[in-house]
């Protein structure tokens, strides 16, 4: 059987309920599914839920963002206690400064001539984790662009006029608070990152895995990788990414498919059994 454990619901930045995710796991041939929003873990228990009664199973999950002076490098945390206080708080941390910051890009907008209402973008992220996808879905919907590529491109690109960055976790601070959560943490697309540099700092501070097989990886980036896992002794993942069928992304759930071998192996680190 196959896994694919990279994915994104409505909650954070995909257009896919958690629902709707698992039935095209079911049809895509995937048994096992890991649910990982950006800083949200708000999509899990639906997933869980529409998990039990289509027979595929559901490793809770999440991608934290995080920052360095340098880099911008996402973490994925498997097996997470998602009702874990600790995690909850810090994640309700990061929600309000991405309210704020969904606030501060509508006003940004406003004074380039494209008015949206902030609220909408709210109502869009299904009350998880607002972002960039959410608001370019209200500037769609608001007729201000023809899709979210354009909305992205035009506006609120990292580089654009209505960009704002929102608050991010440092790598440790996000490896140390997935194993708090009694979770595994992995270096996501790492590739995308482009910073392997600090992969033996990551090491240090708990990493367990490398994101290896990725839907954004060459031929070559999935080699350089595998081999640098087994160098550091670190596991092996791969997922999509997938964000929905809306989402003006070509990669569609379980483009990237790993087997059951390697999620017995990143469930052993942390003593659950992969059924």
């Amino acid at each position: 059987m196959a896994a694919d454990l990279h994915i994104h619901t409505t909650f954070s930045d995909g257009t896919d309920t958690p629902e709707e995710v698992v039935k095209k796991a079911r049809e895509a041939g995937l048994d096992t599914i890991a649910i990982t929003d950006h800083d949200t873990v708000s999509g899990i228990e639906r997933a869980i839920a529409a998990g039990k009664s289509s027979g595929v199973n559901i490793i809770p999950g999440v991608e934290l963002t995080t920052e360095t002076v340098d880099f911008e490098v996402h973490m994925l945390g498997y097996f997470i206690d998602y009702k874990s206080e600790k995690l909850k708080a810090t994640l309700d941390k990061i929600r309000d400064s991405r309210v704020s910051r969904i606030y501060e890009m509508a006003d940004k907008l406003k004074k380039l001539g494209v008015n949206i209402d902030p609220e909408r973008v709210l109502e869009l992220s299904a009350g998880g984790s607002p972002g960039r996808p959410h608001v370019a879905r209200a500037m769609v919907e608001a007729g201000a662009v023809g899709s979210i590529r354009e909305a992205f491109d035009k506006y609120i690109d990292s580089e654009g006029p209505a960009y704002v960055p929102h608050f991010k976790l440092t790598p440790e601070e996000a490896i140390k608070l997935i194993l708090g959560a009694s979770g595994v943490p992995v270096y996501a697309h790492p590739a995308i990152s482009k910073s392997d540099k600090m992969i033996p700092a990551l090491v240090s501070y708990g990493l367990k895995a490398i994101e290896v097989y990725y839907g954004g990886h060459s031929q070559e980036d999935t080699k350089r990788y595998f081999n640098l896992a087994k160098k550091l002794g670190l596991l092996m993942t791969g997922g999509s990414d997938y964000h929905g069928t809306q989402s003006a992304r070509e990669i569609r759930l379980g483009d990237v498919m790993i087997p059951d071998e390697l999620v017995n192996k990143l469930s052993s680190a942390r003593g659950i059994k992969h059924e």
